[in-house]
């Protein structure tokens, strides 16, 4: 049968699970956005207000299901808005399809209108990228990037379409989109490329002397500690860490990414690590004769907290076991004693069976002394803050709890980057994988909107709760046209206080109070009357009674398939405090 590129593209997508695509059209992929509509009863397509939004909502939307997520844009400033959007999901490992049209293959690289070198622009952000030259090889390419999308260390990939190839007409046998995932499942796929792709990440990585390695250290070791990372939750091994810490009586810390791996009110968990990380954490890693790493980088905010620039004092008391899908994290931040290259999931099956149990001991005594301490400091800066504060501001600990209690453990938190970022990390009682959702390693401002979209659309029945700040929100408040015109019931949280909060506290701490440019005192909007500008109720709470009122006006909008907003009105000398140990 005879289709044109666009067609295969739908086609291709379909074929490969895709029921939701975001995107903005332009001229280069008005092909596609023809088929799209020809196809709106099959496959969903979420117009943004701008495409970095898209590709944060493709984000989302695969954080949040495991899914790979699939976003589109037009050439030149479309693709290019792109950019910042594909290097956050690529630094915290999110699948990812970024879809681009160019101009047609004879006006390439003679600066046509609107004509870009997208392939070689995201090339150090991608895992790989295509320019798709033939309409007869679209459907392999499409069907290769899911794969890599998927396989091995999760990561975003992008395909570049041209014009012309869009419009040209191939052959192409449409297949049955079950039978299709049968035979990618057992390696009999349709082309010789993705068959070696299949079979390139189904080959372990590891072997039994690396579990043995590992197994002798664990048994032969006093105070064990798991360092728990996003790659727990991307490798769904969620149950296998608490069963493995249950094994052990170890202590679990967990990074920013890590949030939602193991329960936060499980007895073992310690919560956060490094830079804001509690007592337990911090000094549980000092002390321990034994840190397994798992699925985790041993990023600078985690592994700095300890000097000002020396990662070699981290841990500096332990042997090092590193467990990680990407052989390329092996040694990189950090020397490790032992290493097991391969998916999370399938070593910690292995090799929990030749494990000793560890029962309880004065290692155990330890750590609970530290999160005791923990809930000591916890109250101690409870009191302080209402003692200064004589309730002129809202406290963030306050809106974050009272919001978990309101919406219970299944709902889904995005956050963008600041304070609020690590308010909700230290307070929120995360309970589920995929239940958080942060710009980790990029920390990019403006992810949270596109993100909380996404996440909605793949999580209808859950309850999707953004946290943001005065600063970010000023980003990418324009995707509350987004929010309205798909009625997508997600609850917006903004902490005001006027200023760029973790930039202001640094100033304060390092720079003697020069408080330059991070003052947004008569540059924000007046946020309600903005979220009305485009039909959204909104609220300005400045204390706990009007908050809690607020919340549960918004509780009853959500309840009918809208979104809400609330202002959180904070104090702009109010810090996020450091790590205590």
């Amino acid at each position: 049968m005879k289709y044109t590129g666009a067609r295969v593209l739908i086609e291709s997508l379909i074929k490969n699970g895709v029921d939701t695509i975001f995107g903005y059209p332009g001229a280069s992929v008005l092909n596609i956005y023809d088929e799209l509509g020809k196809s709106k009863d099959r496959i969903r397509h979420i117009l943004v207000s701008h495409e970095q939004h898209a590709v944060h909502a493709a984000d989302g939307y695969a954080r949040s299901s495991g899914k790979t997520g699939v976003c589109i844009a037009t050439s030149g400033p479309g693709a290019t808005n792109l950019v910042t959007g594909i290097a956050t999901a690529f630094v915290d490992s999110v699948p990812l399809v970024a879809i681009t049209g160019n101009v047609s293959l004879s006006l390439l690289g003679k600066d046509s209108f609107q004509e870009v070198d997208i392939a070689g622009i995201t090339m150090p952000v991608v895992k790989h990228n295509w320019i798709a030259e033939d309409v007869n090889d679209l459907a392999v390419i499409i069907n290769e990037a899911f794969i890599v999308a998927q396989s091995g260390r999760p990561g975003p990939v992008l395909i570049d379409i041209p014009r012309d190839v869009s419009s040209a007409v191939c052959e192409y046998e449409i297949e049955d989109g079950a039978s299709f995932a049968a035979s990618r499942a057992t390696g009999t796929a349709s082309n010789d490329r993705a068959e070696r792709l299949i079979e390139r990440t189904r080959r372990g990585m590891y072997s039994d002397d690396d579990i043995r390695c590992a197994v002798k250290l664990i048994n032969d070791s006093k105070r064990l500690m798991i360092y728990a990372g996003g790659g727990v939750i991307s490798s769904g091994a969620g149950e296998e860490l608490v069963k493995l810490a249950e094994t052990l009586n170890a202590p679990v810390a967990l990074s920013l990414m890590g949030m939602g791996a193991i329960p936060r009110d499980h007895s073992l968990c310690t919560g956060l690590i490094g830079m804001y990380g509690t007592a337990a954490s911090n000094n549980a890693v000092q002390n321990c004769d034994l840190l397994i790493a798992l699925g985790a980088r041993f990023s600078d905010r985690v592994t700095n907290a300890f000097t000002a620039d020396n990662e070699k004092q981290f841990a500096k008391n332990a042997k090092i076991i590193h467990i990680d899908i990407d052989p390329a994290e092996i040694n990189k931040n950090k020397d490790c004693d032992a290493f097991i290259t391969g998916d999370l999931k399938e070593v910690l099956k292995n090799m929990i069976g030749e494990i000793t149990e560890k029962k309880t001991n004065e290692w155990g005594n330890l750590i609970n002394e530290w999160k005791a301490l923990d809930n000591t400091n916890k109250n101690l800066s409870k009191e302080n803050n209402y003692k200064t504060n004589s309730n002129k501001f809202l406290l963030p600990d306050f809106i974050i709890s009272e919001t978990a209690k309101k919406f219970g453990e299944n709902a889904v938190v995005v956050t963008d980057t600041g304070q609020h970022q690590i308010w909700t990390a230290q307070y929120y009682p995360f309970k589920n994988p995929r239940g958080f959702l942060s710009s980790g390693g990029m920390g990019t401002m403006g992810f949270g909107m596109g993100a909380s979209c996404g996440a909605k659309i793949a999580n209808p029945d859950k309850p999707v709760i953004l946290f943001t700040g005065d600063g970010s929100f000023r980003m990418n408040s324009g995707e509350i046209a987004t929010m309205m015109k798909y009625k997508l019931p997600v609850l917006i949280i903004i902490f005001n206080n006027q200023a760029l909060g973790m930039l202001r506290q640094w100033q304060t701490n390092y720079f003697k109070k020069r408080y330059f440019e991070t003052s947004l005192e008569n540059q924000c909007p007046d946020f309600i009357k903005l979220a009305d500008a485009y039909g959204m109720r909104g609220f300005r709470a400045a204390d706990e009674y009007e908050f809690l009122d607020a919340l549960n006006k918004c509780a009853g909008i959500l309840s009918s398939g809208l979104p809400a907003l609330i202002e959180a009105v904070i104090d702009k000398d109010k810090i996020v405090h450091p790590a205590k140990f």
